[in-house]
């Protein structure tokens, strides 16, 4: 893969950061009542893109000590392994997710 696509993407990944971060700055500021500048949202923008940079190398770490070439869930549970709250609303999230799968599998099986 050549540099080029690689960093079109990643400019796109950073324009889709960008305009979130913008919508959530902006429904905040009409409820506070008050104003963001546009250098407040770039910087916003870039403290999470580099977070998630960050976040997105620990769990490749993870997944590679486990002698894995796939990142699982467990990679993703370990990565908040500090942070239980945010461990518990991941966990409960995996849980629903796991149990819309067994109900969408049930359900074909009974139609099939």
């Amino acid at each position: 893969m050549s540099v080029a696509p690689d960093n079109e993407l990643r400019q796109r990944l950073k324009s889709a950061i960008w305009y979130t971060v913008g919508k959530i700055v902006d429904e905040e500021c009409l409820q506070l009542n008050v104003n963001a500048t546009p250098q407040y949202i770039a910087a916003l923008t870039e403290l999470v893109y580099t977070q998630a940079a960050t976040l997105a190398t620990d769990i490749e770490s993870f997944a590679h000590h486990a002698r894995r070439k796939v990142i699982s869930t467990e990679d993703v549970l370990m990565m908040c392994r500090r942070n239980d709250g945010l461990r518990d609303v991941l966990e409960e999230f995996v849980e629903e997710l796991e149990s819309k799968k067994r109900e969408q599998k049930n359900a074909s099986k009974a139609l099939g």
